[in-house]
């Protein structure tokens, strides 16, 4: 996927992210599109930033923040793009549905929560 994030809606996206680690709650795709503004096409582009920050913080051996954001279905995960995502980058092993997912990511979200990032992005 070929699509790219302007420098500003990076830096809000870190932003909206930072703000959810500190206040300890999870962000929906929906609602970061609207907090972002994103054009069209919003949720390639999203997915792909949010892929991009996956690997910078597998890079650099930290929590993954893109754990923050999920689907507002009754899941309360993220979409199966997240977890195919982190199997590439070696995180997780196992389907993208199911018992082993959703421990997999209360334990990342609890680790992003508890991490402090650096502020250059």
């Amino acid at each position: 996927m070929s699509v790219r994030i302007s420098r500003q809606h990076w830096q809000a996206l870190l932003s909206e992210l930072e703000d959810a680690r500190r206040q300890r709650h999870l962000l929906t795709y929906r609602a970061l599109i609207e907090r972002l503004e994103l054009p069209t096409p919003a949720m390639q582009t999203l997915t792909a930033a949010l892929e991009h920050l996956a690997a910078l913080d597998a890079r650099a051996d930290q929590p993954l923040r893109s754990a923050l954001v999920i689907s507002q279905g009754a899941s309360r995960l993220p979409r199966t793009g997240f977890f195919e995502c982190v199997v590439r980058l070696g995180r997780f092993a196992g389907p993208s549905d199911g018992i082993a997912a959703a421990s997999w990511h209360a334990a990342e979200v609890v680790r992003v929560f508890e991490y402090s990032y650096s502020e250059e992005g």
